[in-house]
């Protein structure tokens, strides 16, 4: 104890001095962890110590400040602190058995009265994030929460309100949010809580003694919400003397003057979870603006409970229940809004609470599910079995990729090294080899069996070799091929034929003839012909003649006789004409054909 002692008043950080105390008071076999036995006899000399320091403060003195020293910073701190610091390090590097803190921290309290056990609550919390590591938490969980619940038998309900709610959030925080441990699994109401009010009326007090006893019966269906929601009788009962309590509140709201005079800030220090009953303070109580919140919120707990989810179907209020519990709910977050100081947002806050509080009854009736979720380890995949197709973010492998690059390397759209669009010639390369039959490619392995090429090479024709493009519908994908890259054999299949240009412009010529030639006979009047018609250019107009083209004229003006005579001989040879292009024409439509049918044939 001795060496203890005075490792406590050594200046610095526990970590420089600690192990080497404890392996100097035990001498244990190994250098860096006690055994079994050891761990035992050093807990018993720490517990001796601490009882010493506890037993050694004056009564009025703060046992958490109990022999202050300096060290080399000039910081102070009591001889306990100094201990607990020393053993929670210890703990912490496993140098010694995990559990030995919370033991003494048990003891400590359960030493202290319990204006020092606030303070050494204060050290608890300081060191939560600590005691919440695994490797103690397993070993303590048990005796913390042991300590915590003897703490909160000892405090006053009413009066240490404060203290038991930071107990209450610790143990929210320092235990899994799945602990089971603190949960009222089968919905037991604490029906010991009684409301005890006067049944008789003092004499010289002027109040309504039956509405001083209505309101406060409706403590008696608070305490325990079950005994109402299966007996009709108890229900109409508490819904008579509820409408009776809301009807005198709506008959006497308060004002923002009564609302501001009320500091709720200032109360809340001495806030307490019971209020007297007695009737001599009821007017006064009414007026209370604070007083009020506390029975309406009440009442919406109730409801809530009442409508809760996940009961079955038995346990659900009737239809005529549900009618009234929502006209009552309604009214009572109307007077709540309606009170003063700041209702719509005290109304707000109320509402999401237990908005919050329907998904932790929902998770109770559901077994309390485990809300964490332990890491999830990749499987090794044995040799031999089929991969799994990975699933691309954008679509693709190829989207996927260009994301990527884009985002590792901020220079991709500038770098000369880039990939970029490639010419015409470039790109047919590889098609144009496999139409070269002295390449001896087997058709199957074409590039023009590559959907994905023939699409990419489709686009880049369309931008950059129109007239390559254009081949697309009589020669297919291998037409698109820019002639330059064929060899001479392949070249002549898809090279334009000379013949070919000529039938194509022949019909054009002879198509706009036989058009001008329809015009012609409407405008002229049909005569009667005589002798074979004369040949002439079906392109000319009627009007497009000179004088020495009609015989007879000489250069002169033509007679009326002659420009009769000219005018039969030109209709005949248009007739002649038109039936000779006529003629040409279904040559040209069956020679086409038959070409069409040639090219195809080449092309399969």
């Amino acid at each position: 104890m001795e060496v203890f002692k005075r490792a406590i008043l050594q200046p610095g950080p526990p970590e420089n001095f600690a192990l080497k105390t404890v392996q100097e008071v035990i001498k244990p076999q190994k250098q860096t962890k006690l055994a079994q036995d050891e761990n035992q006899f050093l807990e018993n000399i720490l517990r001796m110590l601490l009882q010493e320091f506890v037993s050694a403060a004056v009564s009025a003195e703060k046992i958490m400040q109990f022999g202050q020293s300096i060290d080399s910073n000039e910081t102070t701190q009591g001889h306990i602190p100094r201990l607990l610091d020393i053993v929670l390090y210890l703990c912490e590097k496993e140098h010694i058995e995990g559990g030995m803190i919370f033991q003494l921290l048990e003891d400590l309290t359960e030493m202290s009265t319990m204006k020092n056990c606030k303070d050494v609550f204060g050290y608890i919390e300081s060191k939560q994030d600590i005691l919440g590591k695994q490797e103690l938490f397993a070993r303590g969980k048990l005796v913390m929460l042991r300590t915590c619940n003897q703490l909160l038998r000892r405090l006053s309900k009413a009066n240490d309100v404060v203290f038991c709610g930071r107990i209450l959030m610790f143990l929210a925080h320092f235990f899994p949010l799945s602990e089971r441990s603190a949960l009222n699994i089968k919905g037991v109401f604490n029906t010991s809580n009684e409301t005890k009010f006067e049944k008789e009326p003092l004499e010289g007090i002027c109040i309504d003694f039956n509405f001083y006893q209505t309101f406060w019966g409706l403590q008696e269906f608070f305490s325990n919400p079950t005994s109402i929601s299966h007996a009709p009788v108890k229900w109409q009962k508490f819904t008579s003397s509820l409408s009776v309590v809301l009807n005198t509140f709506e008959a006497q709201p308060l004002s923002d003057e009564e609302g501001d005079a009320n500091n709720l800030e200032e109360e809340a220090v001495n806030f307490s979870i019971k209020y007297l009953t007695s009737s001599k303070l009821m007017g006064l109580e009414l007026k209370d603006p604070s007083f009020r919140r506390h029975v309406l919120v009440q009442c919406l707990i109730l409801f809530d409970y009442l409508k809760a989810p996940g009961k079955g179907d038995k346990d659900l209020p009737s239809e005529n229940m549900k009618e009234e519990i929502t006209s009552c709910e309604e009214r009572v977050k109307k007077l709540l809004e309606l009170t003063p100081p700041k209702g719509s947002e005290f109304l707000h806050k109320i509402e999401h609470i237990l908005e919050r509080e329907k998904n932790w009854v929902w998770w109770k009736r559901d077994g309390c599910l485990p809300y964490e979720k332990q890491p999830i380890e990749k499987k090794a995949v044995p040799e031999g079995s089929k991969k799994r197709r990975p699933r691309w973010r954008l679509g693709n492998k190829e989207l996927s990729q260009l994301w990527k690059w884009a985002d590792q390397n901020p220079n991709a759209l500038t770098d000369p090294q880039r990939v970029q669009t490639p010419s015409i010639m470039e790109y047919w390369k590889p098609l144009a080899d496999d139409m070269d039959p002295s390449a001896g490619i087997e058709a199957e392995y074409h590039h023009k069996n590559n959907r994905v090429y023939c699409w990419k090479g489709l686009r880049l024709a369309a931008r950059q070799d129109l007239e390559g493009f254009s081949k697309f519908t009589d020669h297919g994908i291998e037409g698109v091929v820019p002639l330059e890259l064929l060899p001479p054999d392949v070249r002549s299949k898809y090279q334009a034929k000379p013949n070919d240009r000529s039938k194509r412009s022949k019909k054009e010529e002879t198509k706009g003839s036989a058009h001008q030639v329809e015009e012609n006979q409407i405008a002229t009047t049909a005569t009667e012909l005589d002798g074979d018609g004369i040949r002439t250019d079906t392109t000319a107009t009627p009007m497009e003649f000179d004088g020495a083209s009609v015989p007879g004229t000489q250069g002169g003006t033509p007679t009326p006789e002659e420009l009769h005579k000219h005018s039969s001989d030109t209709d005949v040879g248009q007739e002649a004409g038109q039936l000779e292009a006529e003629a040409e024409v279904e040559a040209g439509i069956i020679d086409g054909e038959t070409d069409a049918d040639v090219d195809l044939d080449t092309v399969g």
